[in-house]
């Protein structure tokens, strides 16, 4: 298939777009543009949205500025540090950005606990290194499995999390997602799911805990978070892709899932339209990678075509439920990692995903 199709063929280019001309394709389902209930509140280098307590950051690699690395989701990631007066909990992979460095120690300065845990092999770089200099405890995960998460909770009341690394290239070079969730219960969950991880000597060591509220009700939207390895987040995701009832849409850096990849074989073959995009150099590495089975199968799934990352880590259901975070749709973000996976369910929010997959899409190599 060369294009997606739907009854309304116009699709809105998201804000900051280098060219703003609207493009003219075909899609099953309503259309991805922003509903009238969401303002736009973009940084120059990308593109967002606001709901009552859910802010959507997504990066935009082809606009101008990005080249100069300025006016990124960093911007509001920084702006958020400085407005913090209590805590600040940190679960990071990666973390090379000066802004957000200098912000952290600024909390620090001013009397804010700050606190965080990354991945042991990037503990050397030069920003944990300056971050510990300064007297902010770092901890490390000390093991073989990653600690791949992506989070930070602000004054135990707000979440931020996706997909992307607090890096330069996190930003200003790949596709990611960014959410704000502004929720005391979001924020007990990933303070629980923090404190195992900075309360033990070596994160292998940590004990299990039960999240205080993995399904949260706020507002009009509904939110479940689950924490791999304890919480088995592939359960919920093969729920939904066994009920998903007309398309299912995904962005993956890496898919070798192979429960996952069977089940969207299966309900496409009962009829669920299924579109993606993967990242080109992770499914050309191979190593069980489900993009060549999918194609088999007749799917129209894509390879990333921009340059850079696409790292996204999300799947629409429905064009009504998105599923993000810091986990791959692999074997070891299942079994050993420590990840997290948001999955909400709003059809603004979904529209909001929709339309970041369609501008990844348009742009892909089939």
């Amino acid at each position: 298939m060369g294009i997606i199709r739907t009854s309304n063929p116009t699709v809105v280019e998201p804000p900051g777009s280098v060219n703003s001309t609207k493009t003219q394709i075909s899609f099953d389902g309503p259309t991805a543009t922003f509903p009238p209930s969401i303002t736009q509140i973009s940084p120059p280098a990308a593109y967002s949205t606001h709901l009552s307590n859910l802010d959507l950051y997504f990066t935009n690699p082809q606009h101008p500025l990005s080249i100069q690395e300025t006016g990124g989701v960093d911007r509001p990631l920084v702006q958020a540090i400085d407005n913090t007066t209590l805590s600040i909990d940190l679960a990071m992979y990666s973390l090379s950005l000066e802004n957000v460095a200098s912000a952290l120690i600024r909390a620090h300065h001013r009397g804010v606990r700050v606190r965080i845990v990354m991945e042991s092999d990037n503990l050397g770089r030069t920003v944990p290194e300056r971050l510990f200099a300064a007297g902010i405890p770092i901890k490390g995960d000390r093991r073989e499995s990653l600690m791949h998460n992506k989070f930070m909770v602000l004054d135990n009341t707000i979440v931020w999390t996706g997909s992307m690394n607090y890096t330069y290239s996190g930003v200003y070079q790949d596709n990611n997602a960014l959410v704000r969730i502004d929720s005391e219960e979001m924020a007990a969950n990933y303070t629980s799911e923090f404190e195992e991880m900075f309360s033990t000597d070596g994160i292998e060591a940590k004990e299990g805990r039960e999240t205080p509220s993995p399904h949260v009700r706020d507002d009009e939207v509904i939110m479940d978070v689950y924490f791999s390895p304890d919480d088995h987040p592939q359960e919920a995701l093969l729920d939904l892709i066994r009920n998903a009832k007309q398309t299912i849409n995904l962005l993956a850096f890496t898919f070798t899932s192979d429960p996952l990849g069977e089940a969207i074989r299966q309900r496409a073959t009962e009829g669920v339209l299924v579109y993606g995009v993967v990242d080109k150099i992770q499914a050309g590495i191979g190593l069980g990678d489900e993009s060549l089975p999918f194609r088999q199968a007749g799917l129209d799934i894509r390879y990333s075509g921009q340059t850079g990352q696409m790292h996204h880590k999300t799947i629409i259901i429905d064009h009504e439920i998105v599923v993000l975070g810091s986990y791959n749709f692999t074997n070891s973000a299942e079994e050993s990692n420590d990840e997290n996976l948001v999955i909400i369910k709003n059809p603004s929010v979904a529209d909001s995903f929709m339309t970041e997959f369609n501008r990844i899409f348009l742009a892909s190599e089939p």
